[in-house]
């Protein structure tokens, strides 16, 4: 077995920040195990994808370029994938931790009967083998895993790497023909609902969220003030998405969204270890509580002991004024 191969999810003909984080962190154990990075490319159209992905630092894109393959289903990129690799057998398969890589790694492990290590923070070379360090017990201790033998499959949370930089390198993708016909595919899609002018939870630098502190709907107000004025997404507790006061879509924790901002704001929030779970990654924790024995403030880097409806109007007024908002 040689070669490191990174899958290079796709939307809209952009290749996200999960995947130039994945390729980026594939870049570095490809140079430390000496052996080319492949990027594995599914789409339709996609040929300005596969520019992208060689100015991110792949020596090679290896891809299928079909209409059943427009809209990721794993029905149809697993069975390719697989393929794939069974006729080139690379050593390590990375992909992020997103729906997509979590879909495909675990369909290719399945039928490759190969090891995998799910949501790595961290990657260390060592010999042939990757020792990947991912959270366990909700986040409560972290644990160096490995594969021992044959293929390792490897995902990687979102925002625990740093993207790939841009090279420069050029190349010329090697395309092949897709393994399973549009009929014999059995989910289909036939649309999208999008959600325009909110940021998304996953790729956003900074997470203003709210808890039961905040006591109802309208407690979400200020909570969306500080959001707004800090160009940064929304998010909640479970306790508050419970209760009907916000959607589930902004629910941070072990049940809900796993976040690794720059900056996490926490809100009325006490910091059950099933939301903590979800947040513990962030850079820098700030949390606002009345109470100052609330579990947050032991995992946070700042905190501030008060009314979150007095903080947070005048934390909004003055990040307006430093920010020009």
């Amino acid at each position: 077995m040689s070669g490191v191969w990174v899958f290079v999810e796709n939307k809209n003909g952009q290749i996200p920040a999960v995947a130039q984080e994945a390729i980026g962190a594939a870049r570095e154990v490809a140079t430390g195990l000496g052996q080319p990075l492949t990027g594995l490319l599914f789409g339709q159209g996609v040929s300005t994808v596969a520019d992208a992905a060689f100015n991110l630092g792949v020596d090679a894109v290896l891809g299928a370029d079909d209409a059943t393959l427009a809209t990721f289903r794993v029905e149809a990129a697993g069975p390719l994938a697989v393929k794939l690799a069974q006729e080139r057998q690379p050593s390590v398969i990375m992909m992020g931790g997103s729906t997509r890589g979590r879909d495909l790694a675990a369909w290719m492990a399945a039928d490759l009967d190969a090891g995998i290590v799910a949501d790595g923070i961290n990657l260390k070379v060592e010999g042939s083998t990757i020792k990947v360090t991912r959270p366990v017990y909700a986040g409560k201790l972290l644990a160096n895993v490995n594969v021992k033998e044959g293929m390792q499959i490897i995902t990687l949370r979102s925002r625990a790497f740093p993207k790939a930089e841009a090279t420069a390198k050029s190349g010329t993708a090697e395309w092949v023909n897709t393994t399973v016909a549009e009929d014999a595919i059995p989910t289909k899609v036939v649309g999208f609902e999008g959600k325009e002018g909110t940021v998304s939870l996953t790729d956003a630098n900074i997470i203003v969220s709210g808890g039961r502190g905040v006591g109802g709907p309208e407690g979400f107000a200020p909570v969306k003030g500080l959001a707004d004025a800090l160009g940064a997404a929304l998010g909640a507790s479970r306790a508050a998405v419970d209760a009907g006061w916000i959607p589930y879509d902004h629910q941070v924790g072990q049940t809900g969204k796993t976040v690794s901002p720059d900056l996490y704001i926490a809100c009325g929030i006490s910091g059950a270890i099933q939301h903590q779970a979800g947040m513990r990654t962030s850079k820098i924790i700030v949390a606002i509580n009345k109470d100052a024995d609330a579990p947050i403030f032991k995992l946070a880097h700042y905190g501030i002991v008060g009314d979150l409806f007095k903080v947070l109007p005048a934390l909004s007024a003055e990040f307006k004024k430093r920010l020009g908002a």
